[in-house]
């Protein structure tokens, strides 16, 4: 074989659609897009939710409610749960996360009252409801607020 004897597969290489030039290249005039109609005009073919012609289902059903975007969300982690955990004396976000308490990136915890502790415990979250601590303080603990910048 030599380079002379090079070339591409047959039917791999394609001549480019050359659109609008005249009748006889098969393509004039509507450059191979009908009459008039949606597909003939410029930009998008097919708009998103758009059902052709009939009242999209976006517009079709009812608008209710309000969504708050700046609604903060809380973790929330029960004193029960710290005091099934014998072998950490400090919580903090890292320790819940080590325990499984914590998932995704960057959580708010708040700390509710339900259940009890009876021993002594640093607990370091974004919030903590009146009983919770009280219940820590209770038992000789401390509660300890993080800022969120």
């Amino acid at each position: 074989m030599k380079l002379h004897d090079l070339h591409p597969s047959p039917g791999s290489k394609t001549k480019k659609k050359r659109l609008g030039r005249g009748h006889a290249s098969g393509l004039g005039k509507t450059s191979g897009k009908g009459h008039k109609g949606l597909l003939a005009r410029s930009g998008r073919a097919n708009q998103i939710g758009f059902e052709g012609g009939q009242m999209p289902l976006a517009r079709r059903l009812p608008k209710r409610g309000f969504t708050n975007t700046f609604r903060v969300e809380y973790t929330v982690i029960n004193i029960q749960a710290l005091s099934a955990q014998e072998s950490s004396a400090d919580f903090n976000p890292s320790v819940f996360r080590e325990l499984g308490l914590l998932k995704g990136r960057n959580p708010r915890i708040k700390i509710l009252g339900e259940g009890d502790i009876s021993r002594p415990v640093v607990v370091e979250a974004h919030k903590f409801s009146a009983s919770a601590k009280q219940k820590i303080e209770d038992a000789g603990g401390q509660v300890k607020v993080i800022g969120r910048a």
